[in-house]
Protein backbone atom coordinates (compact mmCIF):
# COMPACT_ATOMS: atom_id res chain seq x y z
CA UNK A 1 0.00 0.00 0.00
CA UNK A 2 1.52 3.22 -0.98
CA UNK A 3 2.25 5.97 2.11
CA UNK A 4 3.27 8.86 0.59
CA UNK A 5 4.42 11.08 -2.42
CA UNK A 6 7.47 9.86 -4.32
CA UNK A 7 10.87 11.10 -4.13
CA UNK A 8 10.17 12.08 -7.54
CA UNK A 9 6.92 13.57 -6.87
CA UNK A 10 8.35 15.77 -4.14
CA UNK A 11 11.00 17.44 -6.22
CA UNK A 12 8.59 18.12 -8.93
CA UNK A 13 6.22 19.53 -6.38
CA UNK A 14 9.21 21.73 -5.23
CA UNK A 15 10.56 22.83 -8.35
CA UNK A 16 7.29 23.76 -9.19
CA UNK A 17 7.14 25.46 -5.92
CA UNK A 18 10.81 27.23 -6.66
CA UNK A 19 9.71 28.60 -9.83
CA UNK A 20 6.19 29.75 -9.06
CA UNK A 21 8.33 31.92 -6.36
CA UNK A 22 10.45 33.65 -8.73
CA UNK A 23 7.65 33.54 -11.32
CA UNK A 24 5.86 35.98 -9.16
CA UNK A 25 8.44 37.83 -6.83
CA UNK A 26 11.17 37.97 -8.97
CA UNK A 27 15.05 37.84 -8.56
CA UNK A 28 15.47 36.76 -5.20
CA UNK A 29 18.42 35.11 -3.28
CA UNK A 30 18.69 31.46 -2.59
CA UNK A 31 18.88 32.26 1.03
CA UNK A 32 15.83 34.19 0.62
CA UNK A 33 14.29 31.38 -1.02
CA UNK A 34 15.27 28.94 1.87
CA UNK A 35 13.22 30.86 4.03
CA UNK A 36 10.16 31.01 1.67
CA UNK A 37 10.20 27.60 0.78
CA UNK A 38 10.95 26.20 4.13
CA UNK A 39 13.70 23.81 2.50
CA UNK A 40 17.54 23.81 3.60
CA UNK A 41 20.44 25.30 1.27
CA UNK A 42 21.64 22.21 -0.44
CA UNK A 43 18.17 21.22 -2.16
CA UNK A 44 17.68 24.84 -2.94
CA UNK A 45 21.17 24.53 -5.42
CA UNK A 46 20.17 21.61 -6.77
CA UNK A 47 16.58 22.87 -7.44
CA UNK A 48 18.02 25.57 -9.06
CA UNK A 49 20.37 23.88 -11.23
CA UNK A 50 17.45 22.19 -12.46
CA UNK A 51 15.69 24.98 -13.58
CA UNK A 52 18.68 26.56 -14.87
CA UNK A 53 19.72 23.65 -16.92
CA UNK A 54 16.13 23.59 -17.94
CA UNK A 55 16.73 27.28 -19.46
CA UNK A 56 14.11 28.66 -17.09
CA UNK A 57 15.80 30.66 -14.34
CA UNK A 58 19.48 31.77 -14.27
CA UNK A 59 21.96 32.69 -11.45
CA UNK A 60 24.00 35.24 -10.55
CA UNK A 61 25.22 37.80 -7.68
CA UNK A 62 23.11 40.51 -6.77
CA UNK A 63 24.16 43.77 -7.82
CA UNK A 64 24.31 45.15 -4.55
CA UNK A 65 24.03 43.76 -0.95
CA UNK A 66 25.79 46.08 1.28
CA UNK A 67 26.80 43.08 4.14
CA UNK A 68 30.31 41.57 4.40
CA UNK A 69 31.25 38.24 3.40
CA UNK A 70 30.36 36.12 0.44
CA UNK A 71 26.64 36.97 -1.04
CA UNK A 72 24.01 34.94 -1.49
CA UNK A 73 23.28 33.95 -5.52
CA UNK A 74 20.14 35.66 -6.59
CA UNK A 75 17.73 33.47 -8.40
CA UNK A 76 16.21 35.30 -11.62
CA UNK A 77 13.35 34.21 -14.14
CA UNK A 78 14.70 33.77 -17.94
CA UNK A 79 11.53 36.52 -18.76
CA UNK A 80 13.31 36.72 -22.19
CA UNK A 81 13.40 33.62 -23.07
CA UNK A 82 10.36 31.27 -21.48
CA UNK A 83 7.10 33.15 -22.43
CA UNK A 84 3.00 32.84 -23.20
CA UNK A 85 0.77 34.37 -25.52
CA UNK A 86 -1.96 36.52 -24.41
CA UNK A 87 -4.83 37.91 -25.62
CA UNK A 88 -7.98 39.82 -24.48
CA UNK A 89 -11.00 39.83 -26.77
CA UNK A 90 -13.37 42.95 -25.17
CA UNK A 91 -16.48 44.99 -26.98
CA UNK A 92 -14.46 47.28 -29.14
CA UNK A 93 -10.77 45.87 -29.10
CA UNK A 94 -8.83 43.07 -29.49
CA UNK A 95 -5.35 43.06 -27.17
CA UNK A 96 -2.65 40.56 -27.68
CA UNK A 97 0.68 40.09 -25.55
CA UNK A 98 3.96 38.13 -25.40
CA UNK A 99 4.05 37.95 -21.75
CA UNK A 100 7.32 36.65 -20.58
CA UNK A 101 8.46 34.37 -17.18
CA UNK A 102 7.71 37.04 -14.09
CA UNK A 103 5.31 38.81 -15.97
CA UNK A 104 6.75 40.98 -18.12
CA UNK A 105 5.10 42.06 -21.03
CA UNK A 106 7.62 41.63 -23.81
CA UNK A 107 5.61 42.76 -27.07
CA UNK A 108 2.22 43.91 -27.58
CA UNK A 109 -0.43 44.64 -30.37
CA UNK A 110 -3.75 46.20 -30.03
CA UNK A 111 -6.54 46.35 -32.80
CA UNK A 112 -10.32 47.89 -32.96
CA UNK A 113 -12.74 45.50 -32.56
CA UNK A 114 -15.87 46.30 -34.72
CA UNK A 115 -19.08 45.19 -32.39
CA UNK A 116 -20.57 42.82 -35.01
CA UNK A 117 -17.57 40.89 -35.39
CA UNK A 118 -18.03 37.32 -34.98
CA UNK A 119 -15.70 34.78 -33.67
CA UNK A 120 -15.07 33.39 -37.01
CA UNK A 121 -13.60 36.87 -38.50
CA UNK A 122 -12.18 37.26 -35.24
CA UNK A 123 -9.71 34.00 -34.55
CA UNK A 124 -7.48 35.41 -37.99
CA UNK A 125 -7.30 38.61 -36.24
CA UNK A 126 -5.62 37.47 -33.39
CA UNK A 127 -3.69 34.92 -35.28
CA UNK A 128 -2.21 37.43 -37.60
CA UNK A 129 -1.11 39.55 -34.27
CA UNK A 130 1.05 36.56 -33.28
CA UNK A 131 2.53 36.04 -36.56
CA UNK A 132 3.91 39.67 -36.13
CA UNK A 133 5.26 38.59 -32.59
CA UNK A 134 6.82 35.51 -33.16
CA UNK A 135 8.95 37.59 -35.97
CA UNK A 136 10.74 39.23 -32.90
CA UNK A 137 10.95 35.88 -31.03
CA UNK A 138 14.61 35.83 -29.80
CA UNK A 139 16.05 32.23 -31.30
CA UNK A 140 15.84 29.60 -28.78
CA UNK A 141 13.21 31.00 -27.34
CA UNK A 142 10.19 28.65 -24.89
CA UNK A 143 6.78 29.16 -25.40
CA UNK A 144 4.66 27.71 -23.07
CA UNK A 145 1.36 28.35 -24.16
CA UNK A 146 -1.68 30.54 -25.06
CA UNK A 147 -4.14 32.27 -22.50
CA UNK A 148 -7.23 33.94 -23.79
CA UNK A 149 -9.40 36.84 -21.84
CA UNK A 150 -12.77 36.98 -23.04
CA UNK A 151 -15.79 38.86 -22.14
CA UNK A 152 -18.49 35.94 -21.69
CA UNK A 153 -19.61 32.76 -19.86
CA UNK A 154 -16.54 30.30 -20.52
CA UNK A 155 -17.28 26.23 -19.80
CA UNK A 156 -14.12 25.32 -17.63
CA UNK A 157 -13.73 22.12 -18.99
CA UNK A 158 -12.39 23.63 -22.85
CA UNK A 159 -12.93 26.83 -22.93
CA UNK A 160 -16.28 27.28 -25.11
CA UNK A 161 -17.46 30.25 -24.91
CA UNK A 162 -21.32 29.51 -23.95
CA UNK A 163 -22.57 33.24 -23.88
CA UNK A 164 -21.05 36.18 -24.49
CA UNK A 165 -24.34 38.50 -24.11
CA UNK A 166 -22.34 42.13 -25.21
CA UNK A 167 -20.37 40.31 -28.37
CA UNK A 168 -23.07 38.28 -29.64
CA UNK A 169 -21.47 35.13 -29.32
CA UNK A 170 -23.18 31.77 -28.54
CA UNK A 171 -21.19 28.20 -27.95
CA UNK A 172 -18.15 29.60 -29.44
CA UNK A 173 -15.12 26.85 -29.59
CA UNK A 174 -12.49 29.79 -29.63
CA UNK A 175 -9.85 28.11 -27.60
CA UNK A 176 -9.65 24.96 -30.12
CA UNK A 177 -10.19 27.53 -33.33
CA UNK A 178 -7.53 29.89 -32.10
CA UNK A 179 -5.04 26.56 -31.70
CA UNK A 180 -6.01 25.68 -35.19
CA UNK A 181 -5.55 29.12 -36.77
CA UNK A 182 -2.11 29.48 -35.20
CA UNK A 183 -0.81 26.07 -36.53
CA UNK A 184 1.47 25.23 -33.10
CA UNK A 185 0.93 22.18 -31.17
CA UNK A 186 0.48 24.69 -27.56
CA UNK A 187 -2.07 24.21 -25.02
CA UNK A 188 -4.50 27.06 -25.58
CA UNK A 189 -6.58 28.00 -22.06
CA UNK A 190 -9.52 30.92 -22.11
CA UNK A 191 -11.12 32.19 -19.47
CA UNK A 192 -13.66 35.19 -18.07
CA UNK A 193 -11.95 38.48 -18.56
CA UNK A 194 -13.16 39.32 -15.05
CA UNK A 195 -11.80 36.06 -13.29
CA UNK A 196 -8.41 36.27 -14.83
CA UNK A 197 -8.01 39.70 -14.29
CA UNK A 198 -8.52 38.88 -10.75
CA UNK A 199 -6.16 35.92 -10.88
CA UNK A 200 -3.33 38.84 -11.98
CA UNK A 201 -4.11 41.27 -9.55
CA UNK A 202 -4.07 38.94 -6.65
CA UNK A 203 -0.86 37.60 -7.89
CA UNK A 204 1.27 40.50 -8.65
CA UNK A 205 -1.32 43.09 -8.57
CA UNK A 206 -3.15 45.34 -5.74
CA UNK A 207 -4.65 42.66 -4.13
CA UNK A 208 -1.14 40.45 -3.52
CA UNK A 209 -1.13 39.28 0.23
CA UNK A 210 -5.00 39.19 0.06
CA UNK A 211 -7.18 35.91 0.38
CA UNK A 212 -10.68 36.80 -0.37
CA UNK A 213 -11.23 39.62 -3.29
CA UNK A 214 -14.21 41.13 -5.51
CA UNK A 215 -12.65 42.52 -8.77
CA UNK A 216 -15.24 44.15 -10.82
CA UNK A 217 -15.09 44.46 -14.55
CA UNK A 218 -16.89 46.38 -16.72
CA UNK A 219 -16.87 47.23 -20.46
CA UNK A 220 -20.30 47.09 -21.90
CA UNK A 221 -22.00 44.81 -19.02
CA UNK A 222 -20.08 43.63 -15.74
CA UNK A 223 -18.80 41.09 -14.15
CA UNK A 224 -16.36 39.74 -11.07
CA UNK A 225 -13.45 38.02 -10.57
CA UNK A 226 -13.71 36.29 -6.82
CA UNK A 227 -10.86 35.08 -5.12
CA UNK A 228 -12.24 33.12 -1.86
CA UNK A 229 -9.38 31.81 0.77
CA UNK A 230 -6.55 32.37 -2.00
CA UNK A 231 -8.42 30.39 -4.48
CA UNK A 232 -10.52 31.90 -8.13
CA UNK A 233 -13.93 30.76 -7.15
CA UNK A 234 -15.35 30.55 -11.12
CA UNK A 235 -18.32 27.39 -10.39
CA UNK A 236 -18.81 24.39 -11.15
CA UNK A 237 -19.10 24.68 -14.83
CA UNK A 238 -16.90 28.14 -14.96
CA UNK A 239 -19.55 30.23 -14.91
CA UNK A 240 -19.77 31.64 -11.56
CA UNK A 241 -19.45 35.66 -11.42
CA UNK A 242 -21.95 36.78 -13.82
CA UNK A 243 -22.81 39.68 -10.96
CA UNK A 244 -24.10 42.29 -13.24
CA UNK A 245 -26.85 39.84 -14.34
CA UNK A 246 -28.44 39.72 -10.36
CA UNK A 247 -31.79 41.37 -11.07
CA UNK A 248 -31.96 44.21 -9.02
CA UNK A 249 -35.52 45.94 -10.07
CA UNK A 250 -38.06 43.33 -10.78
CA UNK A 251 -39.88 44.13 -14.79
CA UNK A 252 -37.18 46.63 -14.96
CA UNK A 253 -34.67 47.55 -18.05
CA UNK A 254 -34.25 44.81 -20.86
CA UNK A 255 -30.77 43.55 -20.93
CA UNK A 256 -28.71 41.91 -22.99
CA UNK A 257 -29.11 38.52 -21.53
CA UNK A 258 -32.43 38.59 -22.11
CA UNK A 259 -33.67 39.40 -18.62
CA UNK A 260 -35.17 41.95 -17.44
CA UNK A 261 -33.99 44.51 -14.54
CA UNK A 262 -30.26 43.15 -14.23
CA UNK A 263 -27.80 44.75 -12.27
CA UNK A 264 -25.38 46.29 -14.88
CA UNK A 265 -28.86 47.59 -16.97
CA UNK A 266 -28.35 50.32 -13.92
CA UNK A 267 -24.81 50.62 -13.95
CA UNK A 268 -23.39 49.39 -17.25
CA UNK A 269 -22.63 51.53 -20.43
CA UNK A 270 -25.75 51.57 -22.21
CA UNK A 271 -27.37 52.45 -18.75
CA UNK A 272 -25.39 55.22 -17.77
CA UNK A 273 -25.24 56.64 -21.02
CA UNK A 274 -29.47 56.73 -21.76
CA UNK A 275 -29.10 58.29 -18.01
CA UNK A 276 -27.48 61.01 -19.32
CA UNK A 277 -29.28 61.24 -23.08
CA UNK A 278 -26.64 60.45 -24.92
CA UNK A 279 -28.11 56.65 -26.10
CA UNK A 280 -26.65 57.00 -29.33
CA UNK A 281 -22.98 57.41 -28.33
CA UNK A 282 -21.04 54.20 -27.54
CA UNK A 283 -17.65 53.26 -26.13
CA UNK A 284 -15.81 54.05 -23.10
CA UNK A 285 -14.80 57.30 -24.79
CA UNK A 286 -18.50 58.60 -24.57
CA UNK A 287 -18.02 57.60 -20.42
CA UNK A 288 -15.44 59.31 -20.76
CA UNK A 289 -17.22 61.85 -21.97
CA UNK A 290 -20.53 61.54 -19.40
CA UNK A 291 -17.69 61.50 -16.49
CA UNK A 292 -15.66 64.70 -17.82
CA UNK A 293 -19.30 66.72 -18.64
CA UNK A 294 -20.51 65.65 -14.97
CA UNK A 295 -17.21 67.10 -14.05
CA UNK A 296 -17.78 70.22 -15.35
CA UNK A 297 -21.57 70.79 -14.13
CA UNK A 298 -23.36 69.53 -16.32
CA UNK A 299 -26.55 68.88 -14.54
CA UNK A 300 -28.11 65.70 -16.82
CA UNK A 301 -24.58 64.15 -16.74
CA UNK A 302 -23.90 64.17 -13.00
CA UNK A 303 -27.71 62.70 -12.51
CA UNK A 304 -26.85 60.19 -14.19
CA UNK A 305 -23.21 59.48 -12.68
CA UNK A 306 -25.02 60.14 -9.08
CA UNK A 307 -27.74 57.52 -10.14
CA UNK A 308 -24.72 54.93 -11.14
CA UNK A 309 -22.72 55.81 -8.49
CA UNK A 310 -25.03 54.63 -5.66
CA UNK A 311 -26.13 51.47 -7.91
CA UNK A 312 -22.86 50.68 -7.98
CA UNK A 313 -22.58 51.07 -4.03
CA UNK A 314 -25.84 49.17 -3.73
CA UNK A 315 -24.71 46.06 -5.48
CA UNK A 316 -21.02 45.99 -3.75
CA UNK A 317 -22.77 46.26 -0.53
CA UNK A 318 -24.66 43.16 -1.57
CA UNK A 319 -21.03 41.25 -2.96
CA UNK A 320 -19.65 42.52 0.25
CA UNK A 321 -22.06 40.93 2.74
CA UNK A 322 -22.24 37.86 0.98
CA UNK A 323 -18.68 37.15 0.11
CA UNK A 324 -16.96 39.47 3.67
CA UNK A 325 -13.95 40.24 1.06
CA UNK A 326 -10.71 42.11 2.00
CA UNK A 327 -11.02 43.87 -0.83
CA UNK A 328 -13.06 45.22 -3.58
CA UNK A 329 -11.45 46.02 -6.89
CA UNK A 330 -12.89 48.20 -9.91
CA UNK A 331 -11.43 47.80 -13.08
CA UNK A 332 -12.32 48.67 -16.90
CA UNK A 333 -15.32 50.78 -17.04
CA UNK A 334 -15.96 50.33 -13.31
CA UNK A 335 -13.15 52.32 -12.44
CA UNK A 336 -14.33 55.13 -14.37
CA UNK A 337 -17.69 55.03 -12.93
CA UNK A 338 -15.97 54.49 -9.30
CA UNK A 339 -13.82 57.30 -9.61
CA UNK A 340 -16.38 59.47 -10.57
CA UNK A 341 -18.90 58.67 -8.34
CA UNK A 342 -16.57 57.20 -5.51
CA UNK A 343 -18.74 59.68 -2.51
CA UNK A 344 -22.18 57.87 -3.91
CA UNK A 345 -20.79 54.45 -3.50
CA UNK A 346 -18.71 54.50 -0.40
CA UNK A 347 -22.35 56.25 1.24
CA UNK A 348 -24.37 53.28 -0.59
CA UNK A 349 -22.17 50.89 0.70
CA UNK A 350 -22.20 52.06 4.59
CA UNK A 351 -25.55 52.22 4.41
CA UNK A 352 -26.63 48.89 2.81
CA UNK A 353 -23.24 46.68 4.12
CA UNK A 354 -23.29 45.06 7.02
CA UNK A 355 -21.13 46.53 9.73
CA UNK A 356 -18.99 43.37 10.51
CA UNK A 357 -18.24 43.01 6.71
CA UNK A 358 -17.25 46.77 6.64
CA UNK A 359 -14.55 46.45 9.11
CA UNK A 360 -11.81 45.68 7.31
CA UNK A 361 -12.65 45.65 2.89
CA UNK A 362 -10.67 48.42 1.23
CA UNK A 363 -11.68 49.89 -2.43
CA UNK A 364 -9.62 49.94 -4.70
CA UNK A 365 -8.41 50.22 -8.28
CA UNK A 366 -6.41 47.77 -10.29
CA UNK A 367 -2.49 48.55 -9.77
CA UNK A 368 -2.09 46.52 -13.56
CA UNK A 369 -4.28 48.95 -14.98
CA UNK A 370 -5.67 47.59 -18.47
CA UNK A 371 -3.05 44.94 -18.47
CA UNK A 372 -4.34 43.05 -15.83
CA UNK A 373 -6.55 40.53 -18.21
CA UNK A 374 -3.42 40.18 -20.57
CA UNK A 375 -1.42 39.26 -17.64
CA UNK A 376 -4.00 37.17 -15.96
CA UNK A 377 -4.62 35.42 -19.74
CA UNK A 378 -0.74 34.66 -19.48
CA UNK A 379 -0.97 32.90 -15.54
CA UNK A 380 -3.11 30.66 -17.32
CA UNK A 381 -0.94 29.65 -19.96
CA UNK A 382 1.55 29.53 -17.38
CA UNK A 383 -0.26 27.36 -14.44
CA UNK A 384 0.72 24.45 -16.60
CA UNK A 385 4.93 25.06 -16.82
CA UNK A 386 4.54 25.73 -12.56
CA UNK A 387 2.85 22.76 -12.14
CA UNK A 388 5.43 20.52 -13.77
CA UNK A 389 8.02 22.57 -14.65
CA UNK A 390 10.69 19.93 -15.98
CA UNK A 391 7.97 18.02 -18.05
CA UNK A 392 6.37 20.94 -19.71
CA UNK A 393 9.67 23.35 -20.43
Amino acid sequence: MRVGPSQDEIRRQNLGALLRHVHVHGATSRAELTTALGLNRSTIGALTADLAGAGLVSEGTPKETGRAGRPSLVVRPESARVYAYAYSIEVDRLRAARVGLGGEVLDRRELDRPRDLDAGETVPMLAGALKQMRERVPPESICVGAGVAVCGMVRKADGLVRLGPTTGWVDEPIGAALAVELGVELPVTVGNVADVAAFAEHARGVAAGCDNVIYLYGDVGVGAGIIAGGRRLTGHGGYGGEVGHMVVVRDGTPCECGSRGCWETQIGEYGLLRAAGRSDARGRDALLAVFDAADRGDARAQTAVRHAGDWLGFGVANLVNIFNPEMVIFGGTMRDLYLAAAAQVRSRLNETGLPACLEHVRLRTPKLGDDAALIGAAELAFERLLADPLDAA
